[in-house]
């Protein structure tokens, strides 16, 4: 087997040490199930994306992701990480049918001078019922935050493109950025929340003229104490404040430039566009950019 091309990727920014991190393995087929999952726990970042054959005539390659501890049916910062690797293995620009555990997606990967900007098409926004007042209740104390606390226009409700997650929309940014959960029970919510990400997020952009939100990620249930920037909760957030007349569409389309950073500083953003129909988000696309990160990795060679 020949060694493996195993890249640190910064998604979702062109700073280096900024963005999300993830791990790509560009030339994966020869592993199995339990040697992917060893590599990502290696690696130790959020996810870690396999690139494999197609399966089928219907995509071009088949991605699979995996946290340290997980596997995952789609991962937005990964896709860009991987199409990002591609680019830089010397892919062409253009658009390929990826197929992943949440179906076929289109990814277009442009460049933009001497940007690799990556676009994914995610599935068609889905949402589940807001959730009961009991567990409303309880998801608050976990996240140590009161009901006075909340934007009342955001009902709490899980909403997925590919990959659920709960919507927690916070009145004021300033309480955003002190957010300190208690991890292990939002972990034991995860079940019944029917989600294991938690996306807290505000309208308050705190002045940032560019930004339309800025958010926070929680899934401690999978691994991940916190996401520095996730694209399949800020891709779902766009159709979500579409749904709530809270991000309005021009020609048929609503945009937003959706900000992120964890509570260690690591920010990022995601350009998310909704498609609008009769008022209704009835498709997301979701953009961003990477950077290299270190190239040292603990396993195989990077190219």
């Amino acid at each position: 087997m020949d060694d493996l091309r195993i890249y640190r990727i910064d998604a979702f920014t062109t700073e280096p040490g900024q963005g999300n991190r993830a791990g790509v393995v560009t030339n994966a087929s020869g592993l199995d199930e339990a040697g992917m999952q060893a590599i990502a726990h290696a690696l130790g970042h959020s996810e870690t994306a396999f690139v494999l054959p197609p399966l089928g005539d219907d995509h071009d390659l088949y991605l699979r992701f995996f946290t340290p501890s997980h596997e995952v049916p789609v991962c937005g910062h990964a896709t860009v990480a991987a199409h990002y690797a591609l680019a830089l293995e010397g892919a062409p620009a253009g658009a390929r049918r990826q197929l992943t555990g949440a179906g076929v997606q289109l990814v277009d990967t442009l460049r933009d001078g001497d940007d690799t900007v990556v676009r994914i098409a995610q599935r068609p926004p889905e949402f589940a019922p807001p959730l009961a007042p009991e567990l409303v209740r309880q998801v608050l104390a976990a996240l140590g935050v009161d009901t006075g606390d909340l934007d009342f226009r955001c009902p709490l409700q899980v909403v997925s493109t590919g990959h659920g997650k709960l919507m927690i929309g916070l009145e004021r940014h300033a309480r955003l950025r002190a957010l300190q959960p208690d991890l292990p029970r939002l972990a034991a919510l995860s079940p019944q929340v029917g989600s294991n990400g938690y996306f807290v997020f505000t309208l308050d952009t705190a002045d940032d003229d560019d930004a339309g939100s800025h958010g926070r990620m929680f899934a401690p249930a999978i691994g991940i104490d916190e996401d520095p920037v996730t694209g399949n909760a800020n891709g779902p957030l766009g159709a979500y404040l579409v749904r709530y007349g809270l991000l309005a569409a021009r020609n048929g389309e609503a945009r937003l430039r959706a900000r992120q950073r964890a509570g260690d500083g690591r920010h990022g953003h995601v350009d998310v566009t909704v498609r609008v129909d009769d008022g209704a988000p009835v498709a997301v696309t979701i953009e961003g950019r990477a950077v290299l990160g270190e190239r040292d990795a603990p396993i195989g060679t990077p190219s």
